[in-house]
């Protein structure tokens, strides 16, 4: 659909969009009322994106100044000093390279602070990532290991496990498609899980919080495997949805489970994405 460029007002600059992302919350973006409001049909999807100033009547982005946070998929974007929008766009230092600061900003992001602020992984103890070879659970498997971890990562598929072996550096790699997840957690974790970042859930979170260590935190961070089994109204008597079992475990092992949203550490992403550039 085209449409005239609308002219920006006092307090705000439109910007040139350079890179869109694409990415699994969209999903929920689209569908339903969560964290923000659903997109309504017809009206352009919302994305993380990057793009250059290329008019100004802002206090707060000046002409040429590269910008990324969570825009419309548009040629041109109107943004605007004071807004209460999740993910306002940040300006972004010259020195980053933008392609990788596209990539590591919803997923590189969601990893670390997921992982860093809630999991707390501390050298030696075991980190259990579930989705483990897509966006968001490869970050997290590579900062775990960074930090000192024992990870184990489960995926789906012969490919996928390799992959986390060879280039990943995991220790561990499960396929839930071909064995029994219970049993290779067992296998992989003797000593129990310290820290799960969980991108599944459904039966997968069960597995893992049946195998968990002392004091071990649980980083709710998706559950892509119901994601289509839910209705715009959460409609939680419906059958196909998988009911979590094993909570009580959390009980057991003096354990706790957190989720989160990225926006929970919108304050501190700049610092978040300098520290990932970094490594």
């Amino acid at each position: 659909k085209e449409a005239p460029i609308q002219a920006i007002s006092n307090g705000e600059a439109l910007v040139k969009t350079l890179y869109l992302s694409f990415d699994p919350t969209q999903r929920g973006w689209a569908t339903m009322d969560t964290y923000m409001p659903a997109i309504p049909l017809g009206t352009p999807m919302r994305a993380f994106s990057i793009g250059q100033v290329v008019e100004s009547k802002s206090k707060k982005y000046k002409v040429g100044d590269i910008v990324s946070g969570v825009m419309t998929w548009q040629e041109y974007v109107t943004i605007a000093d004071n807004t209460d929008e999740l993910f306002p766009p940040l300006v972004i230092p010259g020195f980053l390279d933008l392609e990788l600061t596209l990539a590591l900003s919803l997923t590189g992001l969601t990893a670390y602070f997921g992982l860093l602020e809630i999991g707390k992984p501390q050298p030696g103890e075991t980190v259990l990532v579930s989705g483990a070879a897509g966006a968001t659970g490869s970050i997290v498997a590579q900062i775990a290991k960074l930090k000192g971890a024992r990870v184990v990562g489960i995926a789906g598929g012969a490919d996928k496990c390799k992959w986390l072996k060879d280039v990943a550096k995991v220790d561990e790699a499960i396929d839930y498609k071909s064995e029994d997840v219970m049993t290779r957690i067992q296998e992989t974790c003797p000593n129990g899980v310290n820290v799960f970042y969980d991108n599944v859930g459904g039966e997968t979170l069960d597995a893992a919080l049946l195998n968990l260590a002392h004091n071990a935190r649980v980083v709710l961070c998706g559950a892509i495997s119901q994601y289509n089994k839910l209705s715009a109204d959460f409609d939680l008597q419906n059958q196909e949805i998988y009911g979590v079992k094993s909570t009580t475990m959390l009980i057991i092992t003096s354990s706790r489970m957190q989720g989160f949203i990225l926006s929970d550490y919108q304050h501190k992403f700049m610092e978040g994405l300098l520290v990932l550039d970094k490594w």
